[in-house]
């Protein structure tokens, strides 16, 4: 289990505060000018007795979502979990809520993207003729689906339709019902939410041009 010693007597940021620091981290990312804190030596020493991150990353496995070089942050700045399509299991809550518990982050972030391979596999199993997938990850793909039938409802499209659905909306969908997954399964993330304590953002990063941008905010930031 990742140590959940402190790495200092320093107050922990609000929601907000440690909201701010990604986002001028991820400005200065997509402006090329960053400044990658905190990644040698001293810093590295630091860590060894505990850490005291700013924020929990719940996003994507995908290669090109590397958290701490797309928010320019240093060792010890975040507290990530990924997994492909960032869906909501058992490990995931667990991990978190060790997270919000024990290191007593203020701030979750659920970060999809564009062009994510398993929103487009979700989306292409609802075709009758899709190939059938290995057990853990057609698993995997059904956590998923939920959002591509939300996404069918609301464009009011007939079966089979599926080539009218935009893979943007559906993941935007997802990463909605991420957040809501993490507050309707976890009694302490959801009441640490409700203290104030912590604030869960929902966003996608744009491949193209590397903004992160939110789109769901549950608490105060």
């Amino acid at each position: 289990m990742p140590d959940s010693t402190t790495t200092s007597t320093t107050i922990a940021p609000t929601p907000g505060e440690a909201w701010a620091q990604m986002t001028a981290g991820n400005e200065r990312f997509v402006g090329g000018t960053p400044e990658h804190p905190r990644q040698d030596a001293e810093r590295r020493a630091q860590l060894t007795n505990g850490q005291q991150p700013i924020a929990a990353l719940f996003g994507c496995s995908d290669s090109r979502l590397g958290a701490e070089i797309i928010f320019d942050a240093g060792l010890g700045d975040l507290f990530v979990v990924r997994n492909a399509g960032q869906v909501v299991g058992d490990e995931v809550l667990g991990t978190l809520e060790f997270a919000v518990g024990a290191l007593g982050i203020p701030l979750i972030v659920v970060l999809g993207h564009d062009s994510c391979g398993a929103v487009k596999a979700a989306i292409d199993t609802i075709d009758a003729d899709a190939e059938p997938q290995t057990f853990y990850l057609q698993r995997l793909i059904d956590m998923i689906v939920p959002s591509v039938k939300r996404a069918h409802r609301e464009l009011e499209l007939a079966p089979g339709d599926d080539h009218a659905l935009d893979a943007h909306e559906v993941g935007r969908l997802h990463i909605e019902a991420s957040v809501g997954a993490l507050l309707e399964r976890s009694i302490l993330i959801s009441e640490a939410v409700a203290s104030g304590r912590l604030a869960v953002v929902g966003a996608n990063y744009d491949l193209a041009n590397g903004r992160v941008d939110p789109h769901t905010v549950v608490g105060s930031l």
